[in-house]
């Protein structure tokens, strides 16, 4: 492989689901090397959801002391972009569930209550919205232009139609800058800059079981499918509840990321 040689560990994305295997083929104009300090698990959970919100990052290009406003900000899209527009300098405000208050206060994003009167209160906690990502749908551009921002600093990586309805940005996981762009997260995630939360891991064997945890949305963070097959049961690696948005898991030397 160009740029490669046997035995170098790797990441990358392959959009099929021949990822749920041991041993597969993936072209090296899909793969980066993976950062030594970097563990698979996250390695392998990189390139859908975290390149959506870096994508998303780039459209609205938050700015020192700007205030960013992000729905679902405890989701895996919107939680990368919050901690991105951080490392940024902006102020980010978090539309969360109020189980995720604590969470987000941890990562320094001032979370708010979603649902019904969720503009009286974003406004409640800043005078102004400078720039807007929505990880949601269901009616978060309106939000978002109701709130006074500028169409070209609304971003919905959901809402394709809503977005060319009203003029505002769709930029997501294929727009973010491709395989520099995710060089650029897993340089982030494995000196632990940007945290990319585990929930738990199922061997290849349970992959129903995975899927299944995957539907209940009872955990934060990715669901992980090791090659490896154990009989061990499922590990547990955080027990705060939230969306799960991803099954990702590790083939061979390569690490592959699924949407579910």
């Amino acid at each position: 492989m160009p740029g490669f040689t046997v035995g170098d560990a790797v990441l990358g994305r392959l959009q099929s689901w021949d990822a749920h295997a041991q041993f597969v083929a993936i072209p090296a104009d899909q793969l980066v090397g993976k950062p030594q300090a970097l563990c698979w698990d996250v390695a392998g959970s990189l390139y859908t959801t975290p390149m959506a919100g870096l994508g998303a990052i780039r459209a609205v290009e938050p700015r020192p002391g700007e205030t960013l406003v992000i729905s679902g900000a405890s989701g895996g899209v919107g939680f990368t972009a919050a901690q991105l527009a951080l490392r940024a300098g902006a102020r980010v405000i978090g539309l969360t569930s109020r189980a995720h208050f604590d969470l987000l206060r941890h990562h320094g994003i001032e979370p708010v209550q979603y649902g019904d009167g969720e503009q009286e209160r974003i406004l409640a906690t800043t005078d102004r919205a400078d720039a807007f990502i929505d990880t949601v749908g269901g009616g978060y551009l309106d939000l978002a232009l109701g709130l006074g921002v500028a169409a070209d600093r609304i971003n919905t990586v959901v809402d394709y139609r809503g977005a060319k309805e009203k003029g505002v940005k769709s930029v997501g996981t294929t727009d973010a800058g491709g395989l520099p762009a995710l060089a650029d997260l897993a340089a982030l995630a494995a000196t632990g800059d940007l945290h990319i939360p585990i929930a738990a891991t199922f061997p290849l064997t349970a992959v129903r079981d995975a899927y299944q945890a995957l539907a209940d949305r009872k955990t934060h963070g990715r669901i992980v499918l090791p090659p490896k097959i154990s009989p061990e049961p499922p590990s547990s690696h955080a027990a705060l509840p939230t969306r799960s948005d991803r099954v990702a898991h590790r083939v061979g030397g390569t690490t592959s990321t699924t949407s579910a």
